[in-house]
């Protein structure tokens, strides 16, 4: 892949939440149409990561670039118009809206080519389309993710930031979301995926960060996956 200008740099990073320093000097690069994810054991710092790329930490240091711009002192609603969307773990759809009002409520970015339609949408999730009229609340788990997913397409973010989005799912349906991540690759979406789901990531990731203790400790090419599988099976212990 030719290096061009990333679309999200990170550079000694630090996080907080309260008195407790969660990240200690992250850094990385993502660059267009790539899916980079972010491995580790929990409590690692890879979720915090994700919220202080949009300043949703009690405080920060360090460099945050998002589209060429030095967002480390924007709030978090000034960086998600920059076109960044956050599927967060919890998912927050609207529980009393029906599955197509939620995908209609959120607003969509000025002048972003990214925007999907309800029914592009449906066409990459043919199960919302069947439970359009459902509300939130009698959605499944995985129907559930589904939308969130969608209602961020919707907006026209081309900048991804995805936090357990296979985490306790059907095998049918973490399926269906990894051919939603390859098609949105190929269609230009830039893509930082948080998982705990090895076997999910790795097919679908260009590099793997592997994060101990709020640091990279390291950086595995698709390439190298073979040849560092027992380091990587080491740090994550599967």
């Amino acid at each position: 892949m030719a290096l061009t200008e990333p679309i999200l740099a990170v550079r000694d990073l630090n996080a907080w939440y309260g008195e407790s320093h969660v990240l200690h000097g992250i850094e990385f690069e993502v660059h267009r149409s790539e899916c980079v994810s972010l491995l580790g054991r929990n409590g690692a710092g890879r979720t915090t990561t994700l919220r202080s790329i949009l300043g949703l930490t009690d405080r920060r240091t360090g460099r945050v670039c998002v589209f060429g711009e030095d967002t480390a002192r924007w709030p978090t609603h000034r960086i998600a118009r920059l076109g960044v969307g956050f599927c967060p773990e919890e998912r927050g759809i609207f529980s009393a809206l029906t599955c197509e009002e939620n995908l209609m409520l959120p607003p969509v970015l000025k002048n972003s080519e990214m925007a999907m339609s309800v029914e592009e949408i449906y066409e990459i999730f043919p199960n919302l389309y069947e439970r359009r009229r459902s509300p939130g609340m009698k959605l499944s788990g995985g129907e559930q993710q589904m939308l969130a997913l969608g209602r961020i397409l919707r907006t026209g973010a081309s900048l991804l930031l995805l936090d357990e989005i296979s985490e306790g799912l059907a095998p049918v349906i973490v399926q269906t979301l990894a051919r939603a991540i390859k098609r949105l690759k190929s269609k230009g979406y830039t893509i930082l995926l948080v998982e705990q789901n090895f076997r999910f990531a790795a097919p679908l990731s260009d590099r793997m960060l592997v994060i101990e203790h709020g640091q990279v400790v390291e950086t595995i090419n698709r390439s190298e996956l073979g040849e560092k599988m027992p380091r990587l099976q080491e740090l994550l212990g599967v």
